[in-house]
């Protein structure tokens, strides 16, 4: 019965795979930027199963002798990796619908061609094996199952999610498909014209380690077991084959960007009326929909920024008695804000005052893909929903906070997203860490929280910390400005206080549920 099930699904998805025709040149067109991706997703990953592996407190290796109860922090730090590795799984599925889209490979006699299939079978490998691994660590503790078929409402992930997904990867027919797969990549790799062309690529390794993996997961489980589990997650777990906010998702993913090009929700007209509204040491949260950059990072807000303003607007904002005394005790004998600024950064200075492509001022510092650098308000805040933030400290705290932004200047971004080095830097790591608390400044003090073990504040969570100490003495933070984005109405719309408030519980897909 084994045997025939494989050879049955191996011919099944094997026909399948040869059945449409479509020119690779069309196809190899997106190879590259997909590779990145997919490397990038696949990385994640790892670090989410690896990270797992070190928590035996969380996922022990063996069922407890006794039922346990999770800690309230336990069973968020579940969830939250839970939530993080679906964002990967996400990306994956969304490269493989783009993928797909220009019809599978009708055979292997071209390297183009066969770049484009081993692209597409290093997404459904990274898939597969990083989703065995985490049901391997995650399965043991029937306790850890409740916590993670439990909806998450950050994410928009309905109950019994975890069920479904297990019923996706231990269903028999991925285990045929990757036969299949694995028989057309081995046949094409003895092609002499391939098998010449092939090099050392980072996919090629990505390919064969997950193909290691999962045949000697095949033989330790293999097929037969995925049979046995199909039964019992049927009838305990009452699974669906695949959940509906994975399918509706992973759809929008596919078209990342394209669906509205280079426009956003909040128009020029309103990026212009908002700039008199602000001033220095201002913090902005943005949104992009239909980015892959939102992949990874929890919430509804993904990104942060500081207004720091033109040298005009400084100049005019921190001329105070207050500030002037301060920088006479800096060796500023002029009592210029400005003059402290180039003295003590003049190359960051300079690029400060450099206008961009489009002829605007920088008035923002932010970390993006580039790094730490300056951009102008019309090019940060072209965003789908943007809120403005203003600190409850004096001019000269925030002046402080300004001129600590300008030693983070050109640094690269850390995409590992930890607070613990100051050697790259992440967005809400740059707004922390200027306004972060020192000896004589009161400075801003948020909670941190953790993300695969590391300490981080989250776009996300500064909205929840100004939500929940929102009118109490812990409140350091007033809201200026929401412009709220709908998608179905095409434009941002200014909104209120409650609204702004009630945003960080969204679901990270909140386009899927908007009215």
């Amino acid at each position: 019965m084994r045997i025939f099930l494989v050879l049955f699904f191996s011919c099944f998805f094997l026909v399948s795979s040869l059945a449409h025709a479509v020119p690779a040149d069309e196809r190899i067109r997106r190879n590259e930027g997909e590779t990145a991706a997919i490397l990038k997703a696949r990385e994640g990953l790892a670090g989410i199963v690896a990270y797992m592996a070190t928590r035996k407190d969380l996922f022990p290796a063996y069922p407890p002798a006794e039922k346990r109860v999770l800690t309230p922090a336990q069973s968020q730090e579940i969830r939250d990796l839970w939530g993080r590795f679906l964002d990967y799984q996400l990306m994956l599925d969304a490269s493989w619908r783009r993928l797909s889209e220009h019809g599978k490979e009708n055979g292997q006699d071209r390297p183009e061609e066969a770049a484009l299939f081993a692209t597409r079978y290093a997404v459904f490998l990274a898939r597969y094996r990083y989703a065995l691994e985490f049901i391997r660590l995650a399965d043991a503790d029937p306790t850890v199952r409740i916590v993670l078929n439990e909806p998450v409402t950050e994410i928009g992930l309905p109950e019994r999610s975890y069920a479904d997904f297990k019923y996706r990867f231990l269903h028999v027919s991925i285990a045929g498909e990757f036969a299949s797969l694995s028989a057309i990549h081995a046949a094409a790799s003895l092609t002499p014209e391939i098998r010449r062309s092939k090099k050392k690529t980072p996919l090629a390794q990505s390919i064969r380690a997950d193909e290691r993996y999962l045949w000697r997961a095949g033989r330790a489980h293999g097929l037969l077991n995925t049979l046995r589990n199909v039964e019992q997650i049927v009838r305990d777990e009452g699974a669906r084959l695949i959940f509906p906010l994975q399918k509706g998702v992973s759809e929008w993913m596919g078209h990342t960007r394209v669906v509205r090009g280079d426009h956003f929700l909040m128009s020029a007209d309103q990026i212009a009326a908002l700039h008199p509204r602000l001033r220095p040491g201002d913090i902005l949260l943005e949104r992009r929909e239909w980015y892959l950059s939102n992949i990874g990072l929890p919430g509804f807000w993904p990104h942060a920024a500081l207004y720091i303003g033109d040298a005009e607007e400084r100049s005019a904002y921190f001329d105070t008695p207050e500030i002037r005394a301060w920088l006479v005790t800096q060796g500023i004998a002029d009592e210029s804000f400005e003059t402290l600024l180039r003295t003590r950064h003049p190359k960051a200075y300079r690029m400060s005052q450099q206008l961009d492509e489009a002829g605007d001022k920088p008035r923002i510092i932010e970390a993006i893909g580039k790094g730490v650098i300056f951009t102008s308000l019309e090019y940060s805040a072209a965003a789908d929903s943007v809120a403005v933030l203003r600190p409850r400290l004096s001019r000269l705290e925030i002046a402080q906070a300004i001129l600590k932004s300008f030693d983070y200047w050109n640094l690269p971004y850390d995409f590992d997203f930890d607070f613990r080095t100051d050697r790259q830097l992440v967005c809400t790591e740059l707004v922390f860490k200027s306004y972060r608390p020192e000896k004589g400044r009161q400075g801003l003090n948020w909670p941190l929280s953790s993300v695969v073990g590391r300490p981080v504040l989250t776009a996300n969570n500064i909205v929840r910390h100004f939500d929940e100490t929102w009118q109490t003495p812990a409140q350091i933070l007033d809201l200026v400005a929401f412009f709220d984005g709908n998608e179905h109405t095409g434009r941002a719309q200014e909104s209120d206080t409650e609204s702004f408030r009630a945003s960080w519980r969204r679901p990270k897909w909140h386009i899927l549920v908007q009215d």
